[in-house]
C-alpha cells in the first residue's frame, strides 16, 4: 500500500530495460558448465566465501536459521544452481562454473554478461586465482553502461498524497548521477524504481487482498529521473525531498552492476514490509556492504522510516528540496493580503488586467508577486484540468508581461528543518493513559501501527492529514478488562477550500469499538466514512463540517446492518506548543437510535517522540449521558 504505482508501466526502463530482450536461461534446466580449476575450489571453500555478506547481499538472501538462506527472488533465471534459491554454496558453485563456459554462441546470454556484479566481486575475492576465463564480449551490457550514468546517488522521498491509496505513505526511489561538470543536469540522471506489477483490471478488493498477500510480482525500473519530477511534482503535485548520499563512485558502480542483473527479475512484493522502501535498502547494501539498513524492519517498512535508517547510517550529506506547483502557489498567495488575493484570481482568468488601474497601483515586488502566482495558478490548472485555450492565451499574455517586468524573481517556497519528513515522530505509537469514564476509573494500553493523527505533533507532516492502520487499545476497569476498540483503518483528510483550490475533505474509518448500549458495553462493528468542506480560518486553523455515512453491525439492533446519517465538524489549531482539537459530531441511525457527542483533544509535545494529551468526550444518547475524561502519554517508535 505504500509504493504501488499504477502508471509504472508508462516508465518501463528507459535504458536496457528499454532495450527488452528476454534470457532463455532457466535454473530449472540442469545446464552443464565445465568445472573450474581444482586451485580455485580450494580457495573457494578455504575462505568459505557463499558465507560472505557481500555474497548475501548479491543473491538477496535472508538467514532463517542457522546455515539456512532463502532468496527472496522468484524469478527462477536468476539462479545458476537448481537449489541456488536456499543453497548459496551451491550457487556460488554454478556461477563460477558458468564463468568458465566456452559456448559464446549467444555472448549475451554468457554468465559473465548477465551477472556483471558477481563477476567482479569474485575477481576481487580471488585476486590472482581468476585469470584465465574465457573472454567475452557483451554487447547489450556495454550499450547500456555507456547511456547509464554511475557516479553518485541520491535518495528521493517524494511526500504524502492522500488521495492516492497507493502512495498515501509516501514513496522512495534512488537517483542515479552522472560525473559533475559544467554542464550537469538532472536531465541526464536516472530514477531506480522498484514497483508492483499489477493487473489494471484488479478491483479495489482483489487490489488490496493480493497486495497483502504478495500476490503481485515486483520488479526494478530506471526511468529518466525528470519523468518521475513530472509525474509527482507536476501531476500530483506532491513536494520532493531529495537526499544526495556519501556513495563513492566505486560503490555507486557496484549498484549499477547489480541493476544490470535484476533486469526482468521478480521479486515477491508486499506492500507492508517488502515494499520499494525495503528494496532500495538491499541494493545500498549491495553497493556498501557493510551497511545494515534492513535488519531493523519487522512488521512494515514505511518509506519515511527507511529514510530515517538511512540518516542513522550517516549515508546523507544534504537535503534539497523540490516544491509542487500547488506548494509555489500557496507559497505566493500568503504573501499577499485577501483583496490582492482575489485579484490575482481575476488576472488568471482576464490576463489583460496587467493594464488595469489596480494593478499599476500596486509597488514593483507586489506586482511580480501577483504576476508570479497567476501564471503559475494557470500552469497548476493546466496540469490538472488538460490544456484549454483560454489558459494558454492567459498565460501566454502573462509571460510577456513577465518578460517586461524589471528585476522579476521568481519565488519559490523554501523549508525550515521541521519539515523534512525524517524530522517527524516515528510510525508506531505506544499510548499508557488513565481517566474516568462516568465515575469508573479505568487504565488504557494503546498501540498503532502506523502512521501519523490529526492531533500528533506536525513536524514533518502534511497539517490536516491523518493516517492510521492498526490502531488497537485495551481498557482495564476494577473488574474487567476489555478490548475498547480496533481501528482496522482511519484515514481524515482535511484540505481548505479557497477560490483557487476546490479540495474536497473527507474521512473513512472502519473496524470494531465499544459502544454503551442498555447501560452495557458492547464491542460493535462499524464501517464510517464522509466528505465535506474545510477552510482555512487563520494561521493553521482549519475549520471542517462533512457530512457522515455509517453501517454498524451491533447485537443490540434488530438489523445485522443498521444504517445512520450524521455529521461532523471541528476546529483544528496547531499552535507552536501543541495541538488543540475541538470536534462536534453525531449520527442518527434508521431505527431512532441517535449518538450526539462533543469531543475536545489538547496534545502537548515533550521531545519528538514524547507527548502528553488530554481528552474530553461528552457523549448523549437515547439511554444514557455520560462523560470520558483522559491523561494520555504517548510514545512514538519503529
Amino acid at each position: 500500500m505504500y509504493c504501488l504505482n499504477k502508471q509504472w508501466l508508462s516508465a518501463i526502463l528507459f535504458l536496457i530495460f528499454l532495450l527488452s530482450f528476454t534470457h532463455k536461461a532457466n535454473t530449472a534446466e540442469a545446464t552443464q558448465f565445465p568445472s573450474p580449476p581444482k586451485q580455485l575450489i580450494d580457495n573457494v571453500t578455504s575462505q568459505a566465501l557463499w558465507k560472505k555478506t557481500e555474497w548475501i547481499n548479491l543473491i538477496h538472501y535472508v538467514k532463517k536459521a542457522e546455515d539456512e538462506y532463502l532468496s527472496s527472488v522468484v524469478e527462477p533465471k536468476f539462479f545458476l544452481a537448481e537449489n541456488g534459491k536456499e543453497n548459496p554454496q551451491s550457487e556460488l558453485m554454478a556461477t563460477l562454473a558458468a564463468f568458465y563456459s566456452t559456448d559464446l554462441a549467444k555472448p549475451d546470454e554468457h554468465a559473465q554478461c548477465r551477472f556483471i556484479a558477481r563477476l567482479n566481486w569474485l575477481k576481487g575475492a580471488l585476486a590472482n586465482n581468476l585469470t584465465d576465463l574465457p573472454t567475452v564480449n557483451c554487447p547489450l551490457y556495454n550499450e547500456w553502461r555507456a547511456i547509464m550514468p554511475a557516479h553518485k546517488v541520491s535518495l528521493i522521498f517524494p511526500a504524502y498524497h492522500l488521495n492516492s491509496p497507493s502512495s498515501m505513505f509516501g514513496h522512495t526511489l534512488l537517483r542515479i548521477d552522472p560525473e559533475e561538470n559544467k554542464n550537469s543536469t538532472n536531465w541526464l540522471s536516472m530514477a531506480v524504481n522498484f514497483g508492483a506489477n499489477i493487473d489494471n483490471s484488479d478491483n479495489s478488493i482483489i487490489y488490496a487482498f493480493k497486495g497483502l498477500a504478495g500476490g503481485y510480482p515486483g520488479i526494478f525500473i530506471v526511468t529518466p529521473y525528470f519523468k518521475k519530477i513530472k509525474e509527482y511534482n507536476r501531476e500530483e503535485n506532491r513536494d520532493i525531498w531529495e537526499y544526495p548520499l556519501n556513495l563513492t563512485p566505486q560503490e555507486t558502480k557496484k549498484l549499477v552492476h547489480h541493476l544490470w542483473e535484476l533486469k526482468e527479475i521478480n521479486f515477491k512484493y508486499y506492500f507492508f514490509d517488502e515494499n520499494c522502501s525495503y528494496r532500495l535498502l538491499e541494493l545500498l547494501q549491495v553497493a556498501r556492504p557493510g551497511l545494515q539498513l534492513t535488519n531493523q524492519f519487522g512488521i512494515n517498512a514505511i518509506p519515511v522510516d527507511t529514510v530515517r535508517s538511512i540518516e542513522d547510517a550517516n549515508l546523507i550529506i544534504d537535503t534539497v528540496y523540490r516544491p509542487s506547483q500547488a506548494t509555489n502557489v500557496r507559497y505566493l498567495l500568503k504573501q499577499l493580503s485577501d483583496t490582492q488575493m482575489d485579484f490575482v484570481f481575476k488576472l488568471a482568468q482576464d490576463a489583460e488586467l496587467v493594464n488595469s488601474a489596480t494593478f499599476k497601483e500596486y509597488d514593483l515586488e507586489t506586482q511580480n508577486i501577483i504576476l508570479d502566482a497567476a501564471y503559475r495558478f494557470l500552469r497548476y490548472e493546466q496540469n490538472d484540468m488538460g490544456r484549454s485555450d483560454v489558459i494558454a492565451k492567459n498565460s501566454y499574455r502573462l509571460l510577456q508581461t513577465i518578460n517586461k517586468q524589471p528585476d522579476f524573481n521568481s519565488k519559490t517556497a523554501g523549508f525550515v528543518q521541521e519539515q523534512r519528513p525524517e524530522k517527524g515522530h516515528f510510525s508506531k505509537l505506544f499510548s499508557f493513559s488513565i481517566g474516568d469514564d462516568d465515575e469508573l476509573s479505568f487504565a488504557q494500553l494503546e498501540l498503532r501501527l502506523s502512521f501519523h493523527s490529526l492531533e500528533d505533533q506536525l513536524n514533518g507532516f502534511l497539517q490536516g492529514a491523518q493516517i492510521n492502520l492498526g490502531n488497537m487499545a485495551i481498557r482495564a476497569y476494577e473488574e474487567e478488562t476489555q478490548l475498547q476498540y480496533f481501528d482496522l483503518i482511519d484515514i481524515f483528510s482535511i484540505t481548505p477550500r479557497n477560490q483557487f483550490f476546490k479540495s474536497l475533505s473527507w474521512r473513512v474509518y472502519t473496524g470494531l469499538e465499544q459502544q454503551l448500549i442498555n447501560g452495557k458495553d458492547h464491542l460493535t462493528g462499524h464501517v464510517t466514512g464522509g466528505a465535506g468542506v474545510s477552510y482555512e480560518l487563520w494561521s493553521r486553523a482549519y475549520f471542517y463540517t462533512l457530512l457522515i455515512g455509517r453501517l454498524e453491525s451491533n447485537s443490540e439492533f434488530e438489523r445485522n446492518l443498521e444504517p445512520a446519517l450524521g455529521i461532523s465538524s471541528g476546529l483544528l489549531q496547531h499552535f507552536s506548543f501543541g495541538t488543540n482539537h475541538l470536534e462536534i459530531s453525531g449520527e442518527e441511525f434508521l431505527n431512532d437510535e441517535y449518538r450526539h457527542r462533543v469531543k475536545f483533544t489538547q496534545n502537548i509535545p515533550l521531545a519528538q517522540n514524547h507527548a502528553i494529551q488530554l481528552f474530553i468526550q461528552r457523549q448523549r444518547q437515547r439511554d444514557a449521558d455520560f462523560t470520558e475524561a483522559q491523561l494520555r502519554y504517548h510514545y512514538y517508535f519503529h
